[in-house]
């Protein structure tokens, strides 16, 4: 059975990382943009990384330009507006494609694994969040609304 660990991505540095290195790890994978209403979510994101990362959990961001033209920034203007604005140590990836032709293998794996809306594999728009197990296996998939610390008894859970 395919997991999240089976696949890799470029971080935003350019260098490719294995998923793998984050095995037995629970995840929250989010695609992420700077000028999005929803942007403010990074700093929920942050601090759920920062409360839980000794216990084996991260946050994986990947910055997404589909929706309204909302990251349009190179990886170094995204790596200094996610550090200067949110502090985040979280992973972030380079910009992807979610949907479409395009989207990135990861995206059509979590996409596969947890339908959204109507049994839809299209992602909605930005920070739409998916909760992986230890096992590398998608438990819930979650809409862009719901803010980051609504998802810290589920995380709890599965830590």
């Amino acid at each position: 059975m395919a997991s999240v660990y089976d696949f890799a991505a470029q971080r935003l540095s350019g260098a490719e990382e294995l998923l793998s290195a984050y095995r037995d790890q629970v995840l929250l994978v989010v695609n992420v943009a700077s000028q999005c209403g929803f942007t403010p979510q990074y700093g929920g994101l942050e601090a759920l990384h920062r409360t839980h990362k000794d216990k084996g959990f991260s946050v994986l961001g990947f910055p997404c330009n589909q929706f309204g033209a909302q990251e349009p920034g190179s990886a170094v203007e995204i790596a200094n507006f996610c550090t200067t604005n949110y502090g985040v140590t979280f992973p972030v990836f380079a910009k992807i494609d979610v949907n479409g032709a395009q989207a990135h293998p990861l995206y059509r794996f979590l996409t596969s694994a947890k339908r959204g809306l109507f049994f839809s594999r299209n992602i909605k728009w930005n920070f739409t969040k998916f909760l992986i197990d230890r096992a590398g296996q998608v438990v819930a998939r979650i809409g862009p609304g719901t803010k980051p610390e609504a998802l810290e008894g589920a995380i709890k859970k599965l830590l």
